[in-house]
């Protein structure tokens, strides 16, 4: 049996414009883990998940998902080979309703995947009954199980979370933190989230990557993720 990681990065460099941002990122998720990319604010971290979704081309390094090889692939490959991305500010299709924003999931892991309407129903209920409201007049709440639902509809292998506690209210942070541990034990999906919210990052994450400067500086091994060391990471 393959013991190779669902996601694995290595000398990962990515430049916007002429000014680089990563500069040679390592970091292994084995399958069915929840890890957590902490650190301040613009230390590369969303650039990070954009080159591990494909929405940024790294300039160097290897990205493997899966076994693949997937450096350089669009976002469209990322999806299909079943990778979930739930971006900061959530980024809904506002005009359009909920069940078409969900539809728009069924991308991910192809159109031969098994698709989970009822998995998410089940875990946000919220969405089934307001599957014709318009995701543009939603709450910020509302909106964030959306895109947490719209990536899972594809029953996603890895799902890669930007700050999914931002701008949310502490009850709906921690129904989906629930809700992600959930799709871990009942699906095995692996969950890398970046995050600065301390509760959040206490909640839900086995261990840490801790980054500076465009570059993964420590980790927060399994067990040892507490108030104490990540404040000590992160400085607060």
């Amino acid at each position: 049996m393959s013991t190779e990681p669902v996601l694995s990065v290595s000398g990962l460099w990515a430049n916007y414009g002429a000014t680089p941002i990563l500069q040679g990122v390592n970091m292994n998720v084995a399958k069915g883990e929840i890890v957590g990319l902490i650190g301040r604010n613009g230390v590369g971290k969303t650039t990070t998940l954009r080159c591990l979704i494909g929405l940024l081309s790294a300039k160097s390094g290897a990205i493997r998902v899966l076994g693949h090889d997937m450096a350089g692939q669009p976002s469209d490959a990322f999806a299909r080979l079943g990778i979930g991305y739930i971006p900061q500010g959530r980024e809904v299709f506002p005009r359009m309703t909920v069940a078409e924003n969900l539809a728009v999931g069924e991308l991910i892991g192809g159109p031969a995947g098994k698709k989970l309407y009822d998995f998410v129903y089940q875990y946000f209920p919220r969405l089934k009954e307001r599957s014709q409201q318009l995701a543009g007049t939603m709450s910020g709440g509302e909106q964030q199980q959306l895109a947490i639902g719209r990536a899972l509809i594809g029953n996603p292998s890895l799902m890669l979370l930007d700050e999914p506690s931002e701008g949310i209210q502490p009850s709906i942070v921690q129904m989906i933190c629930e809700v992600l541990k959930s799709i871990r034990r009942e699906l095995g999906t692996t969950i890398l989230l970046v995050e600065q919210n301390l509760d959040t990052i206490l909640a839900i994450s086995e261990r840490c990557y801790v980054m500076e400067k465009g570059r993964i500086v420590n980790e927060i091994e399994k067990g040892m993720v507490t108030a104490n060391s990540v404040r000590s990471h992160l400085s607060i």
